[in-house]
């Protein structure tokens, strides 16, 4: 994978796995706060980061004393309300003691399909990156009348990485990138490169979610095409230690899976 060091404006996404315990859904204070650091440092060399995050219903699940994901639509909701606000309050609090200001947008797919509140959106972005503010984003899940507007925050990651004009889409999940084969088979290998998400690619994307989150791979890759048609450089890493986001910038080791942005 080639050192994306040149890369200034990059979108970072992580899911409910990569936040929360799987056995009780409350978050992972340690893990989430080492994210965090890497995060501010990143931003500290000069990068602007949009943090697009999961775990609402996870950790608002936990905080409401739910046994398990609930189905039902009000609960699901509910959830979000509740893990939300605690999400915010934490991330708040985190990028505080490294000096850096957070803003939350939350965003549903009438939004973003609206143009005059499309053009918002973008404007929003600009002026929050104008003022040294990071933008946390998250899907609206409160207020979603029918199903959850965005699988598991893949698709509004590179949603998000085409309206704020992003250099670098990077997805954080449960394996290290896109395998030949059955992640868990030792004989699977890792995808480095590719250049292009065709059906091949796509039949390969068959992972089954984490008990918390519901993307799989599948739902990464179609967003690796959002963003790659859009000519942006997308990147799948594993989740189990922020500190890997470094190799992203700083050498050409790193481990996961690079799917190249399509150029006009």
């Amino acid at each position: 994978m080639p050192c994306f060091a040149d890369k200034k404006r990059v979108v970072i996404k992580v899911g409910s796995s990569s936040l929360a315990y799987p056995e009780t859904g409350s978050l992972n204070i340690r893990k989430s706060r080492a994210l965090v650091e890497v995060l501010a440092d990143l931003k500290n060399s000069g990068k602007e980061i949009v943090f697009v995050t999961s775990g609402a219903q996870a950790v608002g699940a936990a905080k409401g004393g739910f046994v398990e994901k609930p189905r039902d639509m009000p609960s699901k909701q509910a959830c979000a309300a509740i893990g939300q606000s605690e999400l915010m309050k934490f991330y708040s609090e985190c990028f505080e003691q490294y000096n850096h200001k957070v803003a939350q947008l939350l965003l549903t797919r009438d939004v973003i399909s609206n143009s005059e509140r499309r053009t918002n959106v973008i404007n929003t972005f600009n002026k929050l990156f104008e003022l040294s503010v990071i933008p946390i984003i998250n899907a609206n899940d409160v207020v979603s009348i029918k199903q959850l507007d965005f699988d598991e925050n893949d698709t509004l990651s590179a949603i998000v990485a085409t309206l704020c004009d992003a250099d670098l889409l990077v997805m954080l999940t449960d394996v290290d990138g896109l395998y030949d084969g059955d992640p868990s088979d030792k004989d699977s290998k890792l995808i480095a490169e590719v250049d292009c998400i065709n059906s091949d690619i796509i039949a390969l994307a068959k992972g089954a979610g984490s008990s918390l989150g519901s993307g799989g791979m599948l739902t990464k890759i179609e967003a690796a095409k959002i963003a790659t048609e859009a000519g942006i450089d997308t990147v799948i890493i594993g989740n189990k230690d922020p500190k890997l986001l470094y190799e992203l910038f700083e050498s050409d080791n790193a481990r996961g899976t690079y799917f190249k942005a399509i150029k006009d």
